[in-house]
């Protein structure tokens, strides 16, 4: 596994903030000019552009933010999991991105590129969503199934899923999967225009949650069937998944949490375990009204006592087609370490559900970790890993 975020730029600086219950969020963003700047919360990384190229040796024309997020979570994850070039560029190495935002971070650029007549500038074929993809496909020449999938705040868990799906089918033996947001003017002033951005650092399943704080980050994960492991870590096992849509409404989920329920269902289905046998749920716990409300209800339906429960987006805010893969990281750390990660900012149960999401770092025996992600359009993810 490798992890970039607000809360470190490895693995191991990712758990030491998760344990230590330290916020990633604030109000400093110097990234790029923006209105917003010292005013809305965000789970910013506080390295520039500029660094990150040079710790990275990644000077290649038109490479963007997102890419350099990406880069630095694969180098980890393919590191951690000693894998060599010659393996790299196998036809049975997959490669399964995923993003929302893609190389359009570069807001400025993209609009000037639009709107002028000469040849355009070295980040014209950067804007593509898969652009990140096809540059670490170019940059470790990656010889197996690539693809990128774009299901908004789903994107990076449909990537693990669609990873495994591969090696399932005989289409890989080995699968890198994940995904990168950074952050930008275009998703800024995008979620603005949806009044959902906290104005103070969000507050997941709380009564006062005011909406979500926009973070960046990126997470890959290589994936390999138990015949290609032998002598190697193994973190968990991705026992369960399943994708529902409850094609509801644009930006909502259904009142009912159709969508949540069936799709922690139907991972319960594969992992053929029953609902009692969940140990915690990493949450996708946006902060946003609409969201918190749906997904206790879809967890009140399902679970006769939901388990333990918390968002880690407060920690480092909603990294959009990053989360997925990032929570699953998260959520493999907890069985890993066998630990559970309080949820912050928490102050008193939303009405009519009385949940209440975990308050304090414990050590705890974990066998059976469930990982949310639900995106616009309905799309809801849902990831069972268990202890290997």
């Amino acid at each position: 596994m490798g992890v970039i975020s607000a809360i470190g730029q490895n693995l191991a600086q990712n758990r030491d903030s998760l344990s230590a219950a330290r916020c990633g969020i604030s109000t400093y963003l110097e990234l790029f000019p923006s209105k917003y700047a010292g005013v809305l919360p965000f789970g910013t990384i506080h390295i520039s552009n500029t660094n990150l190229q040079e710790a990275l040796n990644a000077y290649e024309p038109g490479v963007t933010r997102t890419s350099l997020l990406a880069l630095h979570a694969f180098e980890e994850a393919i590191a951690a999991a000693g894998l060599t070039p010659d393996q790299l560029t196998e036809a049975g190495t997959a490669l399964i991105g995923a993003s929302t935002v893609g190389g359009m971070c570069l807001t400025d650029e993209l609009y000037h590129d639009a709107n002028k007549t000469e040849e355009g500038s070295q980040y014209l074929s950067s804007y593509d969503n898969a652009s990140v993809t096809l540059y670490l496909q170019k940059r470790f020449k990656v010889g197996g199934v690539v693809n990128t999938i774009n299901t908004a705040c789903s994107s990076s868990a449909n990537a693990v899923m669609f990873g495994a799906s591969l090696i399932k089918n005989g289409w890989a033996k080995r699968a890198i999967v994940g995904g990168a947001d950074s952050l930008a003017k275009f998703t800024i002033n995008g979620f603005n225009s949806l009044h959902i951005l906290s104005p103070e650092i969000c507050r997941p399943f709380d009564e006062d949650r005011k909406g979500l704080n926009l973070g960046e980050g990126a997470a890959f994960l290589v994936l390999e069937g138990e015949e290609t492991i032998a002598g190697k870590k193994v973190y968990a096992e991705l026992t369960g998944y399943c994708n529902t849509n409850d094609a509801y409404h644009p930006s909502s989920l259904s009142d009912e949490g159709d969508g949540p329920y069936l799709s922690m269902k139907g991972a319960l289905d594969m992992a053929a375990i029953e609902a009692e046998k969940i140990d915690f749920i990493n949450a996708h716990g946006t902060g946003t009204e609409n969201n918190d409300l749906v997904e206790s209800t879809a967890m009140l339906r399902l679970f006769e006592q939901p388990p333990p429960f918390a968002s880690t987006k407060s920690y480092t805010g909603h990294t959009l087609g990053a989360s997925g893969a990032i929570e699953a990281v998260y959520s493999i750390l907890c069985l890993q370490e066998q630990e559970l990660y309080p949820g912050l900012h928490f102050s008193k149960p939303i009405p009519g559900t009385g949940l209440v999401p975990v308050q304090e770092y414990h050590k705890q025996s974990l066998q059976h970790v469930m990982s949310n992600s639900f995106g616009f359009g309905g799309n809801c993810s849902s990831l069972i890993f268990s202890k290997a």
